[in-house]
Order: C-alpha cells, then sequence, then structure tokens
C-alpha cells in the first residue's frame, strides 16, 4: 500500500495519478467515517467527492511534522460531514460542539496550536478508564452513535449517554487546568 503521506505530498503538487492512488488507499476508510456520521449511503457518497475535491485544494497545507496523514485526512472528513449534518439541522449537539477542534483550513500557527491541544487532549484522554477514552475516541473521531457504542460495550444505551458526558466533563476540567 503506498504511504499516504508521500502521496499527499505529491498530490500538492498536483500529482493526479499520486492523487488517484491516495483515493483508492484511503476512499473506504474516510466513507466509512462519512456514512456513520451522516447515515445515508447517496449523501456520503457526494460528500466523499467533497472531501477529496478540498483534499486536492490544501494537500499542501498538510505537515508531517503535525501529525499522521490518516488523521489529517479523516479530521477533513469528519469535519465535513459535521458541517453537512449542522446545514441539515441548525441545532448542533453540545457535544459535537465540544469535540469540533480540528479546522478545514490549517496554517503555521494554527497547526502548531492544534498540535499543541492534540497533545494536551492525549494527556487528558490518559485520566479516563481505558473503556470510558476509547468509547470517547469512537464516538468522536470514528462517528459511532450512542446506540451503536452502547451495543460495542454491552451496556444499556443510557448509560453510555452516561460515560461519554462524565468523560467530556473530565476532559473538560482537565484541559482548563
Amino acid at each position: 500500500m503506498d504511504d499516504l503521506g508521500a502521496l499527499l505530498a505529491r498530490v500538492s503538487l498536483k500529482d493526479r495519478d499520486c492523487f488517484s492512488r491516495l483515493y483508492k488507499a484511503s476512499s473506504p476508510k474516510l466513507f466509512s467515517v462519512l456514512l456513520r456520521i451522516l447515515r445515508h449511503r447517496t449523501e456520503a457518497e457526494d460528500a466523499l467527492q467533497e472531501v477529496f475535491v478540498k483534499i486536492w485544494q490544501r494537500a499542501d497545507r498538510f505537515r508531517p511534522e503535525d501529525g499522521k496523514p490518516e488523521t489529517w485526512l479523516t479530521a477533513i472528513a469528519r469535519n465535513h460531514a459535521i458541517d453537512m449534518l449542522r446545514a441539515r439541522k441548525p441545532q448542533a449537539s453540545a457535544i459535537d460542539e465540544a469535540y469540533d477542534l480540528a479546522s478545514d483550513e490549517i496554517d503555521p500557527e494554527t497547526a502548531a496550536v492544534n498540535s499543541s491541544e492534540g497533545d494536551r487532549i492525549e494527556n487528558c484522554m490518559r485520566i479516563l478508564e481505558s473503556d470510558k477514552a476509547d468509547a470517547v475516541k469512537r464516538a468522536y473521531v470514528e462517528g459511532l452513535s450512542y446506540q451503536e457504542l452502547a451495543e460495542l460495550y454491552n451496556i444499556p444505551l443510557n448509560t453510555m449517554r452516561t460515560w461519554l458526558r462524565r468523560s467530556l466533563l473530565k476532559l473538560r476540567e482537565c484541559l482548563g487546568q
């Protein structure tokens, strides 16, 4: 499989062949993220095309020193899907807003701040029990719903809601220090 970082570097130079290879290598994962968040196959398919237009236009903004290419690509897809949800229904949940940390446009200063914030979040995630930290990541990075998480962890739906709410409160407290 192609190295996504190397492909992104070539795509930033507008290399169409590498863009095609990047699409083949990363589109299944990005489509999965979009589908989990949007829940409609046709909407996720359209969103995937829009995400790859953004990737083509912004590939030169990816900096390997700021993180993994998979994370950068997933953040673009996730943020695009959340933007679509917000456009669909004006009221975004407070949890989505709390975790909408990544920006579509990353300049060097923002990238440095995001990297620092990412380190702070990772450090604060360590205060959570491992299953709760995993549930938070699955909810806000992979886009799993409360129901999907409750089934995955074999716990009642309201218990999962409580897990995530309390975990976010602990994270907020830790990040506020």
